[in-house]
Parts: structure tokens; C-alpha cells; sequence
């Protein structure tokens, strides 16, 4: 799940953007088990996807979808 997390958040057709989101999923599950509690870490994987997605469903880099008519 965290591995699919990461490819979200980078966006989906970008390597380099996908080890970015890793390193951004990694960075906040650290935050938030020094400052928050280490029993919320696997839960902020979960809450930082669905942010991702209903916010920028393309990922952070991704190309937004233009519809041509």
C-alpha cells in the first residue's frame, strides 16, 4: 500500500516523481510518529492518499487531463 501511495503522490507515469512522493510519504510518517504518536503511522499513508486524490487526482508533478472537445 505504501508503494502505491508513494506512485500516487509523485504521480503515476514519472519515476523520478514517484521516489519523490516515497521520500515525501516517508518524511511525514516520520513527523508524525515523533510528534503525533507511532500507532497513527500506517494511518497517514492512508490519509495522505486519499488528500492526494481528491485534491490532484494526477499526483503532485502529474500532467493535468485536458479534455479536447
Amino acid at each position: 500500500m505504501k508503494g502505491f501511495t508513494a506512485a500516487i503522490i509523485g504521480g503515476i507515469g514519472s519515476v523520478p516523481m514517484t521516489s519523490i512522493g516515497g521520500l515525501l510519504l516517508r518524511l511525514a510518517e516520520a513527523f508524525t510518529s515523533v510528534y503525533i504518536s507511532i500507532t497513527f503511522k500506517d494511518a497517514i499513508a492512508f490519509l495522505l492518499l486519499v488528500i492526494i486524490l481528491l485534491v490532484r487526482p494526477t499526483g503532485i508533478m502529474g500532467k493535468p487531463i485536458v479534455k479536447k472537445v
